[in-house]
């Protein structure tokens, strides 16, 4: 291993992801390890693109947004459709998150009522057997 390179247990470790995670990811074709035998060596370039993969799914970004908007980075160009299409993933992402969040407040203030409604009954119970 060199400061270009990094054993695959030297990226579980870095990135707090299993071996297997690792693999899946090469084989969803999102990291591109060198392969020495069986050994895998993972670049510079692994590493940035592992820390927008994680990234991306702690967003809740599917595997094949991620795998496409990585896709499009152009090394000696503009990124501008890149990064359009990570906006635009984004900004769904994020209204599908907001729905989602309050669909969960509904339903809290809900729980919270039959609660309050369900301690009552159970007060009333306990006051019958007394």
């Amino acid at each position: 291993m060199t400061d270009e390179t990094m054993t695959i247990r030297a990226m579980c470790d870095a990135y707090d992801v299993t071996p297997r995670t690792l693999r899946f990811y090469e084989s969803k074709e999102l990291l591109f390890p060198i392969r020495k035998g069986a050994q895998r060596l993972f670049t510079r370039a692994d590493r940035a693109r592992l820390t927008l993969i994680l990234r991306g799914k702690r967003f809740g970004f599917s595997l094949e947004d991620i795998r496409q908007i990585l896709a499009m980075y152009n090394r000696n160009g503009s990124n501008e459709a890149q990064l359009t299409r990570a906006y635009e993933v984004a900004q769904a992402r994020l209204q599908q998150m907001e729905s989602q969040r309050a669909e969960l407040d509904m339903a809290i203030a809900e729980l919270k009522v039959e609660l309050v409604a369900g301690a009552a009954m159970i007060a009333g119970f306990r006051r019958a057997a007394e």
